[in-house]
């Protein structure tokens, strides 16, 4: 007699468990408070605007625009609470001790891990952060999905707005301006200026309640998130995905025909 065949067992996504167990909050005060956090401010000493629109408890998303690595640093720096981002996974892989010391660091700093490769990696921040929201805890996205390789603003992801539904949590529109020129693509540091850090009142979707697989009304509240963006950070707006304008950049140069995908319309 032959055994009933199993199901195969399925390995727990890392970006959710890692989202969801809240390690990292010792090493997240020693650097915030310690180790990072007071020479940045005394070096940069970074600017903050409509910090009272922040809750000080309660779940919240703060939508940012996405200028320079540092923007990561800066953003969280000028808050009292913890805000957890999601990384590329490949930060908390590393062996030996710089791969510790690599995944200490970017876990202490709010992070967790997301596998970029494959087409499931929105599903994988989509969950990652519905476990920091279901704490009562503060999740940072970049809607535009990358950093602006220009410093102009551009077209923003709908998971964002979908998140919100799903969570019913408000979102806080945040910008951030001047990290571009502290940190540009491919610098470490180039500037000691000090950058500003704008927060906007929280935007309240829930006249949207149950409408989260609307695909116009999933557009209506990204457009309206990036509006108030736009408006805290200066930046001239751009109808289109930071990564297809990347992409015609590169054309441009090299002189290679354009193709068009259905996710860049």
């Amino acid at each position: 007699m032959t055994e009933p065949a199993q199901s195969p067992r399925r390995e727990p996504d890392p970006a959710v468990v890692d989202a969801g167990d809240g390690d990292g909050k010792g090493i997240y005060w020693v650097l915030k408070n310690v180790v990072v956090g007071p020479p940045v401010k005394r070096i940069f000493r970074p600017r903050i605007v409509g910090a009272e629109n922040v809750p000080d408890t309660g779940a919240a998303i703060i939508a940012s625009n996405h200028l320079s690595y540092s923007d990561w640093i800066f953003m969280p720096l000028v808050l009292r609470r913890r805000v957890t981002f999601v990384a590329k996974s490949d930060y908390f892989t590393g062996a030996g001790i710089k791969g510790r010391f690599q995944r200490g660091f970017f876990k202490g700093t709010g992070q967790v891990p997301i596998d970029r490769s494959g087409g499931s990696a929105s599903e994988g921040a989509m969950r990652a952060g519905m476990k920091v929201l279901e704490r009562g805890e503060l999740f940072g996205i970049y809607p535009e999905g990358t950093r602006s390789h220009d410093g102009r603003l551009y077209k923003g992801r709908t998971g964002v707005a979908r998140l919100a539904l799903e969570a019913k949590v408000p979102v806080i529109p945040c910008g951030v301006i001047g990290t571009d020129v502290v940190a540009p693509p491919g610098k470490i540091v180039a500037s000691f200026a000090s950058p500003t850090v704008k927060f906007g009142e929280p935007l309240d979707f829930s006249r949207y309640e149950g409408m989260e697989s609307d695909r116009l009304i999933l557009r209506a509240v990204t457009d309206e998130i990036m509006y108030k963006i736009m408006e805290l950070s200066g930046q001239e707006y751009i109808d289109m995905y930071a990564t297809k304008a990347k992409a015609l950049e590169g054309r441009a140069v090299t002189g290679a025909p354009e193709k068009v995908r259905k996710t860049d319309t």
